[in-house]
């Protein structure tokens, strides 16, 4: 703060020296959170041979779930008394509503990764976040296209831009579409994996969008204590069909709360000091490379090898998410972003919620 006279050289290379000590730390913190993730997608694929993936789901869930509610319990039962006493029943039902989808998302997975290698997983899963933001780039281009077209050519030029952007990253995106459903029927992939991995990319959708809502109407991380909860107890009654007695073993849950911590609680504040420290639309490019995390955890963990189109693929979609959410500030600045813009941008990267 002191250094106001040192000349434009000083300056500059004061400015290059303070913008790369603050970077290295939050990406040091996206690259554990993403390890961490990914190193509890593995461990839970491991237990599948002893323990349904149904089972596992809702150890996982239930430890995420009381870990959560040791931290912020008392904000998230004055929350529930808060709606309560303002009646304000679709709230209630918006925030049930997020946690049934927390739940499905979730389960689905953990059935995706129950049939197909981990990195295909988390890959198919990613484009539902990815749909979300090409989607928002899309309807920005047509704002702005239309509400500023008598603005002057620029405006419309960059509208247009923002189209061609948007077009283009769902395109990289199908391509590796494409590259991954040449394995299907070949050895480690099949349809039933697949489609249980896009259920739960059209569930991470749904719960950007519901991420959104409940944290309009409830404060702090309230909204999301209690749809974990919420998507904990949606899972006990097929987690408990499957598992029986069998997952209350200590050794099952040890593994169960080590998978809960690792797949939930750590990243998620590791994601809460990366957010303090950097814009949400570097964060979000920063997470993109999850799906390529989640292929290196597989072969490591798992044993899980890869043909060179499925790494084509995973590499088509990780640029298309990267692409996508490096355009998906600008875009929103450009047309004047609701307020929770930013909430939802963060929440679009966020898969501790599924890992």
């Amino acid at each position: 703060m002191g250094v106001r006279a040192t000349g434009v050289t000083g300056t500059r290379a004061g400015s290059a020296q303070t913008a790369r000590a603050p970077v290295a730390l939050p990406a040091t913190l996206v690259l554990v959170g993403a390890v961490s993730v990914q190193s509890g997608a593995g461990l839970a694929a491991r237990l599948f041979s002893e323990l349904p993936p149904a089972a596992v789901t809702t150890l996982r869930l239930w430890a995420a779930a009381l870990v959560m509610l040791l931290i912020a319990g008392r904000a998230a039962a004055r929350a529930v008394a808060g709606l309560a006493a303002r009646r304000a029943w679709a709230d209630g039902v918006i925030t049930l509503a997020f946690g049934l989808t927390l739940g499905f998302m979730n389960f689905a997975i953990y059935q995706a990764f129950a049939r197909i290698p981990l990195g295909i997983a988390v890959t198919i899963e990613f484009l539902g976040p990815l749909s979300v933001t090409v989607a928002g780039t899309l309807t920005d281009a047509r704002r702005a296209s239309a509400s500023r077209a008598s603005a002057g050519g620029g405006a419309v030029s960059g509208a247009r831009a923002m189209l061609l952007a948007g077009l283009g990253y769902a395109t990289l995106a199908a391509a590796g579409v494409v590259l991954l459903a040449g394995g299907v029927g070949t050895t480690g992939l099949n349809w039933a994996g697949v489609a249980w991995a896009a259920a739960a990319g059209a569930a991470w959708a749904g719960y950007i969008v519901g991420s959104k809502a409940a944290g309009q109407r409830l404060p702090g991380a309230s909204g999301l204590v209690i749809a974990m909860c919420v998507a904990a107890v949606a899972v006990t009654a097929p987690g408990l069909a499957a598992g029986g007695t069998a997952m209350f073993r200590p050794r099952f849950l040890a593994i169960g709360a080590g998978i809960g911590l690792l797949s939930s609680v750590v990243p998620y504040w590791l994601e809460l000091e990366t957010l303090r420290r950097i814009p949400a639309r570097l964060f979000g490019v920063w997470m993109s490379v999850q799906p390529a995390v989640a292929a290196l955890i597989g072969l490591a963990i798992l044993g899980q090898r890869l043909s060179p189109a499925e790494w084509a693929g995973i590499a088509c979609v990780v640029a298309a998410s990267a692409g996508a959410a490096a355009a998906a500030r600008p875009a929103a600045a450009a047309n004047a972003a609701e307020p929770g813009a930013a909430d939802l941008e963060s929440a679009v990267h966020e898969p501790t919620r599924a890992g």
